[in-house]
């Protein structure tokens, strides 16, 4: 039961919001094919599908006990918290993983871990708690940039360019600020402060869609490819917001949506790697 538990709060739907941009990051940032099944690859990208979500998930869950309970999400797709031992315990142990493969990784990649555990912890836990201040909240998501900038230091053995990292940060703004639209009247009934909670929904709809409309310029200026790809989200957010679709039900495409955007961007990368 405790690990079935461990499964549910991991969110197994969002695995590869953490471990694709591994996959995308490696790709990008190797100079041979073979490099594509190195150990330090496997490491990043086991870590990150699973010890890094219980460590993110575990820490939002244990901060987040009294909002999740009157969370209608927590009813069945997600766990609810409600004070089991195992989890601080587990989100400690996944927090050192990393260090399990310290030597494997140049001190680029480090940075970026370091990034991804500051960032992850300082969301949800005090003092920071940035998922209660609004922008901050918001800008904070960039963690979710980590992995894919660690995967291409560790196999390049220097940083991403600026413009993939702006337009990656960007990305992950406008998917979080989205995905807490569903989360504004259990919020507001918390007392909680965000983003989405202090713009309304409308136009958390055009915060959202500012976001993946710079993100999908910064990744057109590297290549029109990946920005005509990327213009998906701004479009399917306005979609939603000129239509009567439940935004609670659009949110629970978003996963399959990533998954496809992440394996045509990871498979343009491959072309670029075996035929360049």
């Amino acid at each position: 039961m405790t690990l079935r538990y461990l499964l549910a709060l991991s969110r197994p739907r969002f695995w590869f919001y953490l471990a694709g941009p591994v996959l995308v990051g490696a790709v990008f940032g190797a100079e041979r094919v073979n490099e594509l099944l190195s150990v330090p690859l496997l490491a990043l990208f086991l870590y990150f599908l699973l010890p890094a979500n219980v460590f993110l998930y575990g820490i939002n869950d244990v901060y987040d006990r009294e909002i999740d309970a009157k969370n209608p999400k927590k009813e069945g797709r997600e766990a609810r918290f409600e004070g089991q031992r195992v989890v601080p315990i587990a989100v400690v142990v996944c927090a050192l993983v990393p260090l399990a493969f310290f030597s494997l990784f140049p001190p680029g990649t480090w940075v970026w871990l370091a990034v991804f555990l500051l960032l992850g912890a300082a969301y949800s836990a005090p003092p920071a708690r940035f998922k209660t201040t609004p922008l901050l909240d918001s800008i904070s998501n960039g963690l979710y940039l980590a992995p894919g900038a660690a995967a291409y230091v560790a196999l390049a053995g220097s940083q991403p360019p600026l413009l993939a990292i702006a337009g990656g940060w960007l990305w992950t703004m406008g998917m979080h600020t989205f995905s807490a639209i569903p989360d504004i009247g259990p919020d507001r009934a918390a007392g909680i402060e965000t983003t989405a909670t202090l713009l309304g929904e409308s136009w958390t709809y055009a915060y959202c869609g500012a976001c993946w409309t710079l993100s999908a310029l910064c990744f057109g200026a590297l290549d029109g490819r990946l920005g005509a790809l990327f213009l998906v989200y701004p479009t399917l957010v306005l979609a939603v917001s000129l239509t009567e679709i439940d935004v609670s039900r659009a949110y629970w495409w978003f996963p399959v949506i990533n998954v496809v955007v992440g394996a045509l961007f990871t498979m343009g990368g491959l072309w670029l790697l075996v035929y360049r």
